[in-house]
């Protein structure tokens, strides 16, 4: 493992495993703000739009490279005008509000390990350029890093955890962690898999960050691969084909074969694929195993079933038969993220943006037990707060995926899934009694009165209940778990929780977020960097540094 000295942003360095100390081994230019080339983040070739775009986008990038080599800071002043933004499909959303706890005492919504968001607006950020703010997902910020969280313990396949503290960016709300932890189960003991590569081989495929990406992502998935899991692989442009029938992973070679033979080319049937893929899976299922389409696509389909609506009813009918969905995106210009977003969703899948191989390596192979096998699907949660205790709360992020009160006891309502290993971390801000806060009201009831039971004397905030299903399972289970009122100061919250925090604040700027009170991106950036931690995998790191570009680049003047 290659070490790297790091400077901060606020002053004085600490010494970390990066991501771009990994891509300087081999395939990348020296400097931590260049973009690399071949296997790493490649930039300057095949961006989706004009040859004029790229000359700007490659001279913007150039000056800003120089710049940051300088000794000293950048001055935003000096940096250059960012190209424009490319045509991209992100779907709008409105940010989550303060909620009355005395009104609606409930808050549900289904779990998200999706990480998509982050590692696209990574992109974004890398190429000098903004993040559109509805492809700023804050949950799939919060949950693009590991976190440190007991494994569970008993019948149960996943630990929650709950805690809380005062919040960083306004001193007088606490912040309240609710965070789940799947099992982890070693390679060997994971159950065999029957996957189906469905790879978009349309000619919108072409560009070097789409399909042959795709195919360097495979191929490191198939090294992983035993010979008790199977493979085959469907592609589909203007018409969807079988390129390999199913295939036993210890044939390595013949998969690996016909991955190099994939080329781009055609418009995109991507129904037809999708209908494909299915139906092979079906041909192949192991009903003790773990059945799984992998579609890898930049998500523009262009022949056959198009609107959202169609292919989404298409997914929802496939999933009952016990194959899950995980959707690969890549590339830029053309780039639909709502579309894929929802195919996955509904799909009983999960969704990740590949930016580069090294996102890949973490998706497909670090991160292989919980990207593609579930410990729990329909995993629900749903709190209750503490009208003593709480006058308001507000979910920092999940708002595609907030859920009715009463869908949380209908078995019938679609949530996530759960990965082995995975974890989940949600934060809610919370307004204790006696503020100020000028939060909407609404006029006494004249036909019924509400009063507090005596459970609101305790000392608990809030309780948390968490339902789910087993992968193969169709009935959920109940746990439920109550959090006490601690008074914790930030300086003594976990470190975990101050990240967390750090990457949900990131997600608030980005976004231009109402709520983000008194944060700036010099303090999301020391919030960061003093609770990096181990960072193995060199992500934490990382972060320090896109929100160092995100300032710089927020600052620089309109022309």
């Amino acid at each position: 493992m290659l070490m790297g000295s790091v400077n901060s942003v606020g002053g004085g360095s600490y010494s970390v495993p990066n991501r771009v100390d990994l891509m300087k081994s081999g395939a990348a230019r020296g400097h931590v703000m260049s973009a690399p080339q071949d296997g790493g983040r490649d930039y300057n070739k095949n961006l989706g739009g004009s040859l004029s775009y790229l000359k700007e986008k490659m001279e913007f990038e150039k000056a800003l490279d120089l710049k940051w080599k300088k000794a000293g800071s950048v001055q935003p002043s000096e940096l250059p005008s960012p190209p424009p933004a490319d045509r991209e499909g992100y779907s709008h959303m409105q940010e989550n509000e303060f909620q009355k706890a005395s009104d609606q005492p409930l808050s549900t919504f289904s779990i998200d390990v999706d990480a998509a968001s982050y590692a696209n607006s990574r992109r974004f950020l890398n190429a000098g350029r903004l993040p559109p703010p509805d492809a700023v997902r804050i949950e799939e910020f919060v949950n693009y890093f590991g976190y440190d969280y007991p494994e569970p313990q008993g019948e149960h396949p996943f630990s929650i955890i709950t805690d809380a503290a005062s919040c960083p960016w306004n001193p007088e709300h606490q912040l309240v962690r609710i965070a789940i932890k799947g099992k982890t189960i070693p390679k060997a003991e994971l159950p065999p898999s029957n996957f189906v590569f469905l790879i978009d081989s349309s000619g919108s495929m072409q560009d070097e960050n789409k399909l042959p990406l795709v195919q360097k992502a495979l191929r490191l998935l198939v090294q992983e691969l035993r010979p008790k899991d199977r493979v085959a692989i469907v592609t589909y442009a203007g018409s969807a084909g079988l390129v390999l029938d199913s295939t036993s992973g210890g044939e390595k070679a013949d998969i690996l074969a016909a991955i190099d033979r994939l080329q781009a080319g055609g418009s995109t049937a991507g129904a037809q694929g999708i209908q494909l893929a299915y139906q092979v899976a079906a041909a192949n299922l192991l009903k003790k195993g773990n059945n799984r389409v992998i579609l890898a696509t930049d998500g523009d389909f262009n022949v056959g079933v198009t609107s959202d609506g169609e292919l989404v009813r298409l997914i929802e009918k496939e999933r009952e038969k016990g194959v899950f969905l995980t959707v690969l995106g890549v590339g830029e210009g053309n780039y639909q993220d709502a579309k894929m977003q929802q195919l996955a969703d509904k799909g009983n899948g999960n969704y990740a943006y590949l930016d580069d191989i090294l996102e890949a390596q973490k998706v497909l192979v670090s991160q292989l037990a919980g990207t593609l096998y579930a410990v729990a699907k329909d995993m629900k949660i749903q709190v209750e707060f503490n009208p003593a205790r709480v006058q308001a709360y507000r979910l920092i992020g999940y708002e595609k995926r907030a859920l009715k009160a009463q869908d949380f006891n209908d078995d019938k309502k679609d949530a996530g899934e759960l990965g082995a290993g995975h974890t989940v971390t949600a934060l809610y801000e919370l307004v204790p009694p006696g503020l100020h806060e000028g939060l909407p009201d609404v006029d006494e009831l004249k036909y019924q009165k509400t009063a507090l039971s005596p459970a609101a004397a305790d000392r608990e905030l809030l309780t948390v209940k968490v339902r789910y299903k087993d992968p193969d399972g169709t009935k959920s289970k109940l746990l439920a778990r109550p959090l006490a009122d601690g008074h914790r100061p930030w300086a003594d919250a976990p470190q975990d929780l101050r990240f967390a925090a750090a990457a949900a604040g990131f997600g608030m700027l980005l976004r231009g977020s109402a709520f983000s009170g008194d944060l700036t991106y010099d303090k999301v950036s020391k919030m960061a960097q003093s609770s990096v931690g181990k960072d193995p995998g060199g992500t934490r790191g990382e972060f320090i540094r896109l929100v160092e570009k995100a300032r710089l680049l927020h600052t620089q003047p309109s022309r």
